[in-house]
């Protein structure tokens, strides 16, 4: 064909560059929700640095391109999917400080040690823990949420000097208490009963975010 002929009216529309195709494989409702799920059990199996954008595409049926155009690059599709497992959590800040500060601390060591409980919410973290520890990237995503949406809300409704400090004194606490329990499963710290870890860190941790 010439510069002068007439393009063909039958042939595809280009695409514009950086964006996946409207017929793309697996773009419709609910294509966003099966990446991250996708990713999820990516990030899970395989861990931050061996995980890949290819992998997360097959696991959700759809074209490597759908995950660039809904999430970006990798470290965003790993945020996304530390945020849906951390969904329980981010709700908990205005639920632990809503009665006041005297049982705080009860409240926090409860709900955080109870999400690692239920075996449907730790799978997700032991997850996301992992990849943290192993890589800096995964580890800077995780940092950010915990100390932002979680601890950082908390401190702001402590009303105490050193708020900030306190938070993450808890949240260390709370943490360690997690990986030994939990990750490394040290005994008989592993086999005791929530109630009665509860009974015994609660004090220390109210005692980080609001003692003398």
């Amino acid at each position: 064909m010439t510069g002068s002929e007439p393009a063909d009216p039958a042939a595809p529309a280009p695409r514009r560059r950086g964006r996946p195709a409207r017929t793309a494989a697996g773009a419709g409702p609910g294509a966003r929700e099966r990446i991250i799920a996708a990713a999820r059990a990516e990030f899970a199996e395989h861990g931050y640095d061996k995980a890949s954008i290819r992998g997360i595409a097959k696991g959700a049926g759809v074209d490597p391109a759908l995950v660039h155009h809904y999430l970006g690059p990798k470290e965003k599709v790993f945020a996304a999917a530390v945020e849906v497992a951390f969904a329980p959590a981010l709700a908990v800040p205005d639920q632990i400080t809503a009665d006041g500060p005297e049982q705080v601390g009860e409240r926090l060591t409860r709900f955080i040690l109870g999400v690692w409980d239920d075996p449907v919410t730790r799978e997700p973290l032991l997850a996301i823990v992992r990849s943290a520890v192993a890589n800096e990237t995964a580890a800077a995503v995780f940092r950010d949420l915990v100390a932002s949406r979680i601890l950082g809300r908390i401190a702001d409704e402590l009303g105490v000097p050193d708020a900030g400090l306190r938070a993450e004194l808890a949240g260390a606490h709370l943490v360690g208490i997690a990986m030994l329990r939990y990750v490394i499963k040290v005994e008989p710290l592993a086999s005791a009963g929530l109630d009665e870890i509860v009974a015994r860190v609660a004090p220390v941790v109210q005692h980080h975010l609001t003692g003398p």
